[in-house]
């Protein structure tokens, strides 16, 4: 088997021990004589299932009791529409713009209601994180909106905002289960799961359960709202059974691995790594402003955008794979999300050293 180092920032990689327990079961379900792909999500087996996972979430966030989970379909972009039309009761709600998807989240709200700006990172083609500190958020602004960890231009709030009062909601897909989270200073929290925590298919949504009311915005279809899930266990329709399932699993190694804290040290320790070589390297160059880099999604580039090719190219040869940046940024971007091994990182990093001094004049030029 040949396994590469796979850089991706979503879908992304998954932990092998997670991935080797899919394919024992894919055929048989412990005894069940049928893959959790086949099983009814009415049935007793499956019911254990999806319990299970919400239950082992709950334990690694430290989720109380006072806040649903909610495993969800239709992306983290399907949530742009389903905040505000739950939420939004004054039609009116404050956003944090700090990259691509608060943009796209903030657009769509502003179908709904007035989406104000209170802040926003788009002079500097989003690489730093604004001074949030003390905003001019409207006293009747039903929430304040942030996308915590932005995967494209690589940057992550080290503090939250000061919502002066107002219920936070914030994506966090690209940090989801990286680090510990304080849930309590959320109103809701969500994120699409294909970057941290299993296979694209499921969103999900961790929200107060006093935000979910029955007086959502007028016209609001009923999968669309928060208490058709909620109160249907989130088995209102066929959930994806399977997705879920590998959540669950990737819950249990991310336990087993001794939880959130030590997953945020190994995941400071992978990013060091990348962040310290980037300091001194004189061919490559971060993207972000050192005191608001992402420890998932670290954009860098050489400056040429054909020796950005080249690099790309050659590391794919290497077993080092999706290293391409985002159109908007360009370059290249390594996402080290929780299942991406130190050792991945140490072999970028060995092979960007040696593409360096392969390069030595056009880094001396750089």
């Amino acid at each position: 088997m040949n396994r590469v180092y796979n850089f991706s920032a979503g879908p992304a990689v998954l932990p092998e021990e997670v991935l080797k327990q899919c394919a024992e079961e894919m055929m048989d379900y412990q005894g069940s004589g049928m893959s959790v792909m086949e099983m009814s999500h009415r049935g007793k087996v499956y019911d254990a299932i999806i319990k299970e996972a919400e239950k082992d979430l709950r334990e690694l966030m430290g989720i109380p009791e006072d806040y649903a989970v909610l495993f969800l379909q239709g992306g983290a972009s399907t949530q742009f529409a389903m905040i505000p039309m739950n939420l939004m009761k004054n039609r009116k709600a404050a956003y944090i713009v700090t990259g691509q998807w608060a943009k796209k989240a903030a657009a769509e709200a502003s179908k709904y209601g007035e989406a104000v700006v209170v802040a926003s990172s788009a002079d500097k083609t989003f690489s730093y994180i604004p001074d949030c500190s003390d905003l001019d958020i409207p006293e009747d602004a039903d929430y304040v909106y942030i996308c915590e960890n932005n995967t494209i231009y690589g940057t992550e709030f080290k503090e939250l905002p000061n919502t002066k009062g107002h219920i936070l909601v914030s994506d966090i897909s690209s940090c989801f289960l990286s680090r510990p989270m304080d849930v309590t200073k959320y109103g809701l929290l969500y994120g699409g799961v294909q970057k941290n925590v299993g296979p694209a298919g499921v969103t999900i949504v961790i929200i107060r359960k006093d935000l979910i009311r029955e007086d959502v915005l007028e016209g609001t279809p009923t999968m669309l709202t928060y208490k058709t899930h909620a109160d249907a266990g989130s088995l209102y329709n066929t959930p994806p059974c399977w997705n879920i399932y590998v959540c669950g699993l990737v819950f249990k190694w991310l336990k087993k691995q001794g939880g959130l804290e030590v997953m945020a040290k190994k995941n400071q320790e992978k990013a060091k790594i990348l962040y310290d070589f980037l300091d001194q390297s004189k061919l490559f160059k971060g993207t972000v402003e050192p005191k608001d880099r992402s420890l998932m999604n670290v954009p860098f580039v050489t400056g040429n955008d054909e020796l950005d090719k080249q690099f790309v190219k050659e590391a794919e040869a290497e077993g080092l794979v999706s290293l391409k940046g985002h159109r908007s940024v360009g370059g290249m971007r390594a996402s080290i999300y929780n299942a991406m091994p130190k050792e991945g990182v140490e072999k970028l990093v060995a092979f960007m050293k040696k593409f360096e001094e392969a390069h030595a004049e056009e880094a001396n030029n750089a």
